[in-house]
């Protein structure tokens, strides 16, 4: 009988999907905010045209939101959207350890956290 391979995921199911690193972290930030601007459409206790309404959207933006459309939205106006709703919105930044990145100037590859001699 085979055997099931199981390979651990990352932090990042699109990363884990294969998506470049980029767009991964992106599709992250996006997936992440328009969760939890659908959480607060249910925990709201407003019916959907009410609750559309306090965040300025149309029914069909709505819906879009509540299936999770990701491309019909730019992380701005997810971040607008949550601020309606009474969301403080924030974004860490941190080092990823072990990652290299090119140099602007000289094009030579640096691992992050290091300095580039001059």
């Amino acid at each position: 009988m085979n055997q099931l391979q199981i390979t651990p995921g990352s932090a990042n199911v699109f990363a884990d999907l294969g998506f470049d690193r980029q767009e991964a972290q992106n599709l992250l930030l996006h997936s992440q905010t328009m969760m939890v601007i659908s959480q607060w459409f249910e925990d709201s206790g407003l019916t959907q045209a009410a609750a559309a309404k306090t965040l300025g959207l149309t029914q069909p933006r709505r819906n879009h939101l509540l299936k999770g459309k990701i491309a019909e939205f730019i992380l701005d106006a997810l971040v607008n959207l949550a601020t309606c709703a009474g969301m403080r919105v924030g974004l860490t930044i941190r080092l990823m350890v072990g990652v290299k990145a090119k140099a602007a100037k000289t094009g030579k590859v640096v691992s992050v956290g290091q300095r580039q001699s001059a």
